[in-house]
């Protein structure tokens, strides 16, 4: 097979599949608790609360196959990974532990402190996720201190500079744009119109945010446009992504909300492209030389194993997709409390 076919190159897409699929998924989720605390009252926080109830944990499924995927086809990207964000990662761990106990206990005792208390845990832990999630990136966009063993040989405090920092405050401004987008399509009556106010805003923060970030990147990491001029032809992602963003106030402005969601859905597929065509074929960028990069070559696992992943794959993911594609269409519509709800 790998006479064929470049198993690496089809690893790093699939990969790309994987985490495109999780951050549109997830990613209003965690939009969904950032806005929690903007709500008023029991019901409409239980509303928030129902409408990513159905869907949240099955959403976290392309994580853990993400991370699998990224284990078995590139385990030195993995480990170094792992090493060189290993405090961040575990904080990241409690950060989405918190954000599910707060779903499953916020409504088992009917006490306002006890709500309040579930309540703040749930907004702070989605927007800390979102923001550790943005850190991670900008560190693998701008590199980090990789030495010839592939072992991360800087600190924690290093990890927290401010480009990586700018990157997680847009992220942030991304999930919430699209959590607020979500809950406008899954809502009704007079708590869908108070969302609709909200939407210039939190537009607006994702327009002010990815201005800046492209701009910071433009002048702090120049290489990332150097494979758009090998293929020039990428840049129809940059047009789509433009495009798509262009599209979410127009498609609320008519009353097309499914509409407003696939275009957000689609900005952060088209701005997941523009990432991994820019760091190709690299994974993780060494700031100590370029020749400690790790790349989708040197950091994979032998052939035999990307070749037998690869039929597993095949068969593995259509079932992952029908699945997700039939969780969102049981529980399609606006969302309506019950007693069983949260």
């Amino acid at each position: 097979m790998s006479e064929f076919l470049d198993l690496n190159l089809i690893w790093f897409f699939l990969l790309g599949v994987l985490l495109i699929g999780y951050t549109i998924l997830d990613g209003f989720d965690l939009g969904v608790g950032t806005l929690h605390l903007f709500s008023r009252g029991d019901i409409e926080r239980r509303t928030f609360m129902n409408s990513i109830g159905p869907v949240w944990d099955g959403n976290e499924v392309w994580l853990v196959t993400g991370g699998g995927a990224l284990f078995a086809a590139f385990p030195h990207a993995y480990a170094t990974a792992f090493s060189a964000f290993y405090l961040p990662f575990i904080f990241l761990v409690f950060m989405l532990i918190f954000r599910a106990c707060a779903l499953e206990f916020r409504s088992k005792v009917h006490s306002r402190a006890w709500q309040r208390v579930w309540d703040v845990a749930f907004c702070l832990s989605s927007t800390v996720a979102s923001l550790l999630f943005g850190v991670a990136l900008g560190n693998m966009i701008l590199g980090m201190r990789i030495g010839a063993d592939m072992e991360y040989v800087g600190g924690l405090l290093e990890l927290l500079h401010p480009y990586a920092l700018l990157v997680g405050v847009f992220a942030v401004s991304l999930f919430t744009m699209h959590g607020s987008v979500y809950l406008y399509m899954k809502t009704e009556g007079e708590l869908q119109a108070k969302i609709k106010r909200w939407i210039p805003r939190t537009f607006s923060f994702f327009v002010i945010m990815y201005i800046f970030t492209t701009m910071a990147t433009l002048v702090l990491v120049p290489s990332m446009v150097h494979n758009f001029e090998i293929f020039p032809w990428m840049w129809i992602v940059v047009v789509l992504n433009v495009l798509a963003i262009a599209n979410i106030p127009r498609a609320l402005y008519k009353g097309f909300e499914a509409r407003a969601f696939i275009s957000s859905c689609c900005t952060i597929a088209a701005l997941f492209m523009l990432f991994g065509v820019g760091v190709y074929p690299n994974m993780i960028v060494s700031s100590l030389d370029p020749a400690y990069n790790l790349t989708i070559y040197n950091a994979a696992s032998s052939q035999k194993t990307l070749g037998i992943m690869l039929v597993i794959a095949l068969l593995g993911m259509p079932v992952v997709v029908a699945y997700t594609v039939a969780i969102y269409y049981i529980f399609r519509g606006k969302v309506k409390l019950d007693q069983y709800s949260y």
